[in-house]
């Protein structure tokens, strides 16, 4: 699965941007940030009910926030199809994965690139959905860091021998050099923000990456 980022695309145009990818894409990924977690400050709720709005595509979205037991909800109950929160910044990550999914949405773990895997792997059996994280949350462009591609590796040993069941989705400086090998060390779906939306044709863009991954595969 492809999940362009709304975070490189023009704010000024949204819906518009949106629209390009909805015939290509998989899930949308909405970055919510709330300069606290981390220094970044994006979008929050009244912008995520408006793109539900504007589109059928499924929302991913991701909360860099603090507190994600009080708001996460939230965003669940506004539509969002998978809600993802910070292992780092949740109180009580088993109960809010149950809230989420009483809410209507699949329930989404986050890790940053330098917190291990393994305190998680329990945890994990309440997700749908595990979000490696590989480059620093908080801004989009940065650098593909490679190192966390083990715990991606880790997690895709534990979903094919059934000790978990969710989808490993990986966010940070994906593009054309670097989707080939996190869709070998196991990734499910990929976020892509700048390689989508500073392309000429993002629709085009996440065709290729697409297709990057299935020659990948064989």
């Amino acid at each position: 699965m492809i999940a362009p980022s709304i975070l490189s695309a023009d704010f000024a145009r949204l819906a518009d941007e949106i629209a390009v990818v909805e015939g290509t894409a998989d899930w949308l990924h909405v970055d919510v940030m709330d300069a606290h977690f981390v220094p970044n400050l994006t979008i929050g709720l009244p912008v995520v009910r408006a793109v539900r709005a504007a589109t059928a595509l499924p929302l991913d979205c991701h909360l860099m926030i603090d507190d994600p037991d009080r708001w996460a909800i939230d965003y669940a109950e506004a539509g969002a199809a998978n809600v993802t929160v910070h292992g780092e910044a949740a109180d009580d990550p088993v109960m809010l994965a149950k809230n989420l999914r009483a809410a209507g949405a699949r329930a989404g773990l986050a890790i940053k690139p330098g917190t291990p895997l393994e305190p998680w792997t329990e945890v994990l059996k309440h997700y749908d959905t595990l979000l490696v994280m590989s480059v620093e949350p908080g801004f989009g462009g940065q650098a593909f860091i490679p190192e966390v591609l083990d715990k991606v590796r880790t997690a895709r040993r534990m979903v094919d021998t059934g000790h978990l069941d969710l989808v490993v989705e990986i966010d940070g400086g994906i593009n054309a050099d670097t989707i080939e090998q996190a869709a070998e060390a196991g990734v499910d779906c990929f976020v892509a923000g700048s390689a989508v939306y500073s392309a000429v044709d993002p629709a085009r863009a996440v065709a290729n990456l697409r297709n990057q991954v299935e020659r990948r595969r064989g």
